[in-house]
């Protein structure tokens, strides 16, 4: 099938690189030259695992191009994704989607056949019946462009893996048509046994809402357990293996920390909230912007934290260092992250920052160019007076302590993301403080 996949960010890069894999013929369109260049050249701009292999095998078979040229785009596929950005309003509640609709007004005017447009962005409810009048009154081919949305459920880290094996597809369809497409595109995916629900758009839309809030509910309840936890000396650990053993609950997203990050989910638990109010839930509301809430305090959580580590010492003119920019560990994303967040704050409290990360130092630099950055994990720590791991990758984890040189005044950690089993830490002499759970 030929597709084409409007917007090559963190969704259409490895979208557009899955269909390719898929057997589908692919042309990716972005408004900005120099990105296109470099993915037509087979260079990935962004980081995902398994990412620049899939991008490079498929430019170079051809069955993989990028342009700036929708008319391109519209004259060469009979399905078209729309990956575009739909980031946080001006209001700070409610989804942008003006690229979603500027991507339409380009699009429409050149579609003089039957095809079907295919919504990936995450929007509000409503959008898609608003979308469909819109490519229907600007296309030559009229009511002949069916509109279908397909929200995407990627973890960034594995988007490669859950566009590919996905855990299930929605598809939210107003037609046996648009049904048809989708059925078709996702031909190899739904043969292998992915469960795919068929429902009106409206359901669509709020799905993924509903699912990134849960989520972010989940993170935020575990948050304040853990909270609790530190002011009765329980151990939030142990508690999420309790919890987590009940069929009902699950510990899959329940890991105690400085909160939830990146470019999904807090704009769409904002979003959601906001579309409870605009519904008149308002009980629902309130049970949202409690988790809201929760998320917004971790930094100061982290930050108490930190100051009960140092002891008789303050955080000005402590010189600690950062594990982690990006906001999860698999990928370079630092949007809304946590671990920059503490690392912003304890440099507006007085401390000297640098700001280690496997993957995300380029990225971070950009966003926050007031801390000091370096790749060399052994070096992050010289001359430290205290290190904080504020992301979970595995480099953290898996690493020796006794490798890394002790600091000035004793080898001082403090976990905020509750990852380390801290006895090896504490064995070779570390003091270790987590989130939730008692120090020794």
């Amino acid at each position: 099938m030929r597709v084409s996949v409007i917007g090559c960010g963190h969704l259409g890069i490895p979208h557009a690189a899955a269909m390719a894999e898929l057997g589908h013929e692919v042309v990716g369109v972005d408004v900005d030259q120099a990105k296109v260049e470099r993915l037509n050249a087979g260079e990935c701009p962004i980081y995902e695992a398994g990412l620049p292999e899939l991008l490079a095998a498929h430019t170079a078979s051809g069955r993989l191009r990028f342009t700036t040229d929708i008319r391109e785009a519209a004259d060469f596929a009979a399905l078209h994704f729309i990956g575009v950005g739909t980031p946080i309003d001006a209001d700070g509640r409610s989804y942008d989607t003006a690229q979603v609709y500027g991507a339409i007004r380009q699009l429409a005017p050149h579609l003089t056949r039957p095809c079907t447009i295919v919504g990936k962005s995450t929007v509000t409810v409503g959008t898609t019946v608003q979308v469909t009048a819109l490519a229907q009154r600007l296309a030559p081919a009229g009511i002949a462009v069916e509109v279908v949305w397909n929200p995407e459920f990627l973890r960034e880290g594995h988007a490669v893996e859950d566009t590919l094996r996905p855990d299930r597809l929605i598809a939210g369809v107003t037609t046996a048509e648009g049904e048809k497409a989708i059925r078709t595109v996702y031909a190899p995916i739904l043969d292998a046994g992915v469960p795919i629900f068929v429902t009106d758009p409206q359901t669509a839309e709020l799905a993924k809402g509903a699912a990134n809030t849960f989520l972010g509910l989940k993170i935020s309840y575990i948050n304040a357990v853990a909270d609790m936890c530190d002011a009765a000396g329980g151990d939030v650990s142990q508690i999420v293996d309790i919890l987590g053993i009940d069929p009902r609950i699950g510990s899959g997203g329940m890991r105690p920390g400085i909160g939830y990050g990146g470019g999904c989910l807090p704009k769409d638990v904002r979003a959601f909230t906001a579309s409870a109010r605009q519904l008149g839930a308002d009980r629902a509301a309130t049970l949202l912007r409690a988790a809201e809430e929760i998320n917004e305090s971790r930094t100061h959580v982290a930050l108490d934290l930190i100051r009960g580590a140092l002891g008789d010492r303050t955080v000005k003119n402590t010189k600690i260092t950062v594990w982690g920019a990006a906001f999860k560990p698999g990928t370079n994303d630092v949007r809304e992250s946590p671990a920059l967040a503490l690392a912003h704050a304890l440099q507006q409290a007085g401390a000297t920052v640098t700001v280690h990360d496997p993957q995300a130092v380029a990225t971070a630099m950009t966003r926050n160019p007031e801390l000091d950055y370096t790749d060399d994990l052994p070096a992050s720590i010289a001359g430290a007076d205290l290190v904080v791991l504020a992301t979970e990758w595995p480099e953290y984890r898996e690493a020796d302590p006794y490798a890394l040189v002790a600091l000035p005044s004793g080898p001082l950690l403090v976990d905020c993301r509750t990852t380390l089993d801290p006895e090896p830490w504490r064995t070779a002499g570390w003091t270790v403080h987590q989130l939730g759970r008692p120090g020794k």
